[in-house]
């Protein structure tokens, strides 16, 4: 059985992301500011943080697109929530 996930992510566009949200500052404050101040019963999603933070088309430093085809969304979102629990 091989492992086919990049870095423990889904694949590298996935990584990539998590990567810049988790090391850059700013996104980092961002993306907790977006987690907690979503309203009661309203769970935060990826989707809607890059939407809320207009990153539609965008791209990382590294050419990754923050809404590209090829990411992992469900994982992505999980992201989000940890980061402030």
């Amino acid at each position: 059985m091989s492992d086919s996930t990049y870095n423990g992510w889904k694949n590298r566009a996935t990584w990539n992301i998590a990567l810049w949200i988790g090391n850059d500052e700013s996104l980092y404050r961002l993306a907790v500011e977006y987690v907690q101040t979503r309203p009661a019963g309203k769970q935060a999603t990826y989707r809607g943080f890059i939407r809320t933070m207009g990153l539609e088309g965008e791209l990382t430093p590294d050419g990754f697109k923050y809404d590209g085809a090829k990411l992992d969304y469900s994982e992505l979102g999980s992201m989000l929530r940890e980061m402030t629990s």
